[in-house]
């Protein structure tokens, strides 16, 4: 991290002291943003001349992984924003960009990544949700996106890839809750991260024109923006497999050292991986070999697996007791998500199976 990112991991005791409540979602969710605002999170890797605080996406992703080693579902939040973000500097449209960036860094209102179903359009997994048919200069909007995260009751903006019914080239476009015709479900019942303001978006006759568009092509925006898309959330993993193994190392003692020399073999192999995700986006070789970041997204997923499994068998009867150790119960859910999220990683074996045998052929 930079020297910010590196300053405010030491401010996060907030975010490890509500993990729980946050969790199981009985405690405040739009606080989240706010809180990550305050903190100046969302301002790491963003170019000062916006608004940031400097740095580059890895910078991003370390301080995502450092939300994660205390809580999850506030790093599951800080994702959708920070990718939203994301969205922005790479967007041509100057002026949505500076409407919307000052708020979003600032956490005072909700950006939220809806292009997951983008991402497995590009690799034909599944359709668009939304369509955009013309109105003149205007176009009227219609669908659904059934699995959105940081749609912030207070007020949020959110990004879509939208399939054009007059044939032409998919756009991305961001859509806020205060347009007419746009509808937030209630929250998804999650078995976790139920703090996350995680509901479905149903769009009827919703009203949108240029000042609506992130980019014009989404076969063109949506490979440009994957590599930051991924990366930030391996934040997520990297940060839930390294308080994991950080935890097993404590707990490795007496009988339970035996297990010591496989904490060291994963921890290394950790961080190995997240060089190559620092070295992937300072390259841009994610961009023309996005195959390397799926299979860096399938091996972290795994480790995040062994590192669970390593604290369980290093703390031994402690960890079935919420007594001793309220924090491991947690993350053992918290880890069950790492698997599903878009793209999961059945979808991201798929696509390589896909290319590998386009390459045989």
């Amino acid at each position: 991290m930079n020297a910010r990112a590196d300053s405010v991991a030491a401010d996060l005791d907030w975010f490890h002291t509500r993990a729980d409540a946050y969790n199981l979602g009985t405690a405040e969710a739009d606080l989240l943003v706010p809180e990550l605002g305050r903190r100046a999170l969302f301002r790491i890797g963003v170019p000062q001349a916006l608004g940031g605080d400097g740095g580059d996406t890895f910078d991003g992703v370390e301080a995502i992984a450092a939300v994660a080693e205390r809580s999850l579902t506030a790093a599951f939040v800080f994702w959708g924003q920070r990718t939203f973000v994301e969205y922005l500097l790479q967007s041509p449209n100057e002026a949505l960009r500076e409407r919307w960036l000052p708020a979003l860094l600032a956490g005072e209102f909700g950006g939220a990544t809806g292009l997951s179903n983008a991402m497995k359009f590009l690799s034909g997994i599944e359709s668009l949700q939304l369509n955009a048919t013309p109105q003149g200069a205007r176009w009227q909007l219609d669908g659904r996106l059934p699995w959105v995260t940081n749609l912030r009751k207070a007020g949020f903006i959110v990004a879509a890839a939208v399939a054009r019914t007059d044939g032409a080239t998919p756009m991305v476009v961001a859509i806020t809750d205060s347009e007419a015709g746009v509808t937030r479900s209630a929250d998804l019942d999650l078995v976790a991260l139920r703090g996350s303001n995680t509901a479905a978006i149903d769009v009827r006759a919703a009203d949108i024109g240029p000042e609506h568009v992130l980019h014009e092509d989404a076969r063109t925006f949506c490979p440009g923006v994957r590599p930051a898309f991924l990366s930030l959330q391996l934040g997520m993993s990297i940060g839930l497999a390294r308080v994991a193994l950080r935890t097993a190392a404590a707990q490795g003692q007496g009988a339970h050292s035996i297990l010591l020399p496989r904490v060291s073999e994963v921890t290394t192999e950790l961080e190995q991986l997240v060089g190559a995700v620092r070295d992937g986006l300072a390259s841009r070789r994610f961009v023309a070999e996005p195959a390397a970041l799926f299979r860096i997204r399938i091996r972290l997923a795994e480790i995040v697996q062994s590192a669970l499994g390593l604290e369980l068998d290093a703390s031994g009867g402690r960890a079935y007791l919420r007594d001793q150790n309220r924090d491991f119960a947690r993350r053992w859910v918290e880890g069950a998500f790492i698997p599903v999220i878009t793209p999961s990683l059945t979808q991201l074996q798929g696509e390589l199976a896909k290319q590998a045998g386009a390459c045989a052929a």
